[in-house]
C-alpha cells in the first residue's frame, strides 16, 4: 500500500487508459465503461501488475474479489508474476475502486450482470497478450461463485479456475437455502434493495486489519466494518447461483477449490478466529465443490482464514505451495 502520508487516490480520475493505481508502485488501473442501469452511470475497474516491458507473457490470471471487498492483495499479484503469468484484477461494478456515491454498494439482482465486465476485462487481456494467451480465472468468496457460474456458461474460453474459499452454498446446508429462499425471493420481488439485518460483527475484519492484530492495511471506503448492507435482490441472486451449483455445473476446465481447515462462527470474539474461516461453512463448500465439474481438486489449508491469501504466514505459504503444485500438475508452471 502507499505510505500513510501519500495523497488519497481518487477513483473518479480513472480513464480508459492505464494510469496510477491505489496500490502505488508496481500497479496500474483503468476504467471499464459499462451500460448504464437504473442508478445511472456504471463502470468497473481493471488493475494490473506492471508488466516486464521486455516480455510478453503467454499466460494471464484475472482475479475477482468477494462481497464488500476489492483487490488489495499485492503479494498475490507477485506470486502469479513469479509463475510467469501476467496478473490482472477486476473490481466489479459498485465495488472497490468502481463504487460511486450515487450507487448502492455491491448491488446487482442477477449474477449474470457481471458478464459484461468480465468480458470487457478479458478483451483487454487478449488485446495486450494476443488471442492465443492462456487465461486462468481466480475468485475469492462471492467472486468464486460468480466465476464458477461464468465459466460454466462460457466453455472453451479459459484454461483453468482457482477458487479461494468460494461461496458455493449458504452456511449450514442446502436446507437453510430451501427454507429461506421463498421469503427472500418475495422480498426481492417487491423491495429488491431492502437492506437485510446486518449480522457482521466485524470479527473477520479484526483478523485482517493491521490495527487489530492482522497483517494488512485496507481502505475503509471500499471494505468497511461492518460490511455494506446486504440487499434482498442481491441475496436472492446469490441463492439462485447456489441452486445452480447444487444441480451441477459441468465446468470444462480443471478447478482448484481451496478452503480453510475449519469453520469457527461464534457470537463472541476468540483469538482462534485468526486460524479459521469465520465467514463461511467450509464443510458445505467442500460438499459443493465436487459438483463444479469432472476435474476438481479440493485442498484444505489448516490454520487458514476465509481469504487464504491473507492468512498467517504459515497457512499462506501452505496455500501457495498447494497452488504451485496444482499448476505444475496441469502444465501451467
Amino acid at each position: 500500500m502507499p505510505p500513510p502520508d501519500a495523497p488519497a487516490w481518487d477513483a473518479t480520475t480513472l480513464t480508459t487508459s492505464w494510469g496510477p493505481d491505489a496500490l502505488g508502485d508496481g500497479f496500474e488501473a483503468r476504467r471499464l465503461d459499462l451500460a448504464d442501469d437504473d442508478e445511472g452511470e456504471v463502470t468497473a475497474t481493471l488493475v494490473r501488475h506492471l508488466p516486464d516491458p521486455a516480455l510478453r507473457p503467454a499466460r494471464a490470471v484475472l482475479y475477482v474479489h468477494g462481497w464488500s471487498d476489492y483487490f488489495f492483495q499485492a503479494p498475490l499479484a507477485r506470486f502469479w508474476h513469479s509463475q510467469g503469468a501476467a496478473f490482472y484484477a477486476l473490481d466489479l461494478r459498485k465495488s472497490g475502486r468502481s463504487l460511486r456515491e450515487h450507487q448502492t454498494p455491491g448491488y446487482v439482482d442477477d449474477l449474470r450482470t457481471y458478464d459484461e465486465e468480465i468480458g470487457a476485462a478479458l478483451d483487454v487481456v487478449r488485446a495486450e497478450l494476443g488471442p492465443v494467451a492462456r487465461v486462468m480465472l481466480m475468485g475469492h468468496s462471492t467472486g468464486g461463485l460468480v466465476l464458477s457460474l461464468w465459466v460454466a456458461r462460457h466453455p472453451g474460453v479459459v484454461s483453468g479456475l482457482v477458487l479461494n474459499s468460494p461461496w458455493l452454498e449458504l452456511q449450514g446446508s442446502s436446507l437453510a437455502r430451501h427454507l429461506s429462499a421463498p421469503a427472500i425471493s418475495r422480498l426481492a420481488r417487491f423491495s429488491p434493495k431492502a437492506a437485510l439485518p446486518n449480522i457482521d460483527p466485524g470479527y473477520y475484519a479484526r483478523t485482517i486489519d493491521v490495527a487489530t492484530g492482522g497483517d494488512w492495511t485496507v481502505d475503509a471506503r471500499w471494505r468497511p466494518t461492518p460490511s455494506f448492507p446486504v440487499r434482498a435482490g442481491w441475496l436472492s441472486a446469490v441463492m439462485v447461483g447456489h441452486a445452480a451449483v447444487a444441480r451441477g455445473l459441468d465446468i470444462d476446465v480443471p478447478v482448484l477449490a481451496a478452503v480453510s481447515g475449519r469453520t469457527l462462527i461464534s457470537p463472541r470474539w476468540s483469538e482462534d478466529m485468526r486460524t479459521a474461516d469465520v465467514v463461511l461453512d467450509v464443510e458445505a463448500i467442500a460438499r459443493r465443490a465436487v459438483q463444479l465439474g469432472p476435474v476438481v481438486t479440493l485442498v484444505r489449508v489448516p490454520g487458514a482464514m476465509h481469504d487464504l491469501t491473507l492468512s498467517a504466514p504459515r497457512a499462506r505459504e501452505r496455500f501457495y505451495a498447494e497452488l504451485t503444485r496444482w499448476l505444475v500438475a496441469y502444465g501451467w508452471s
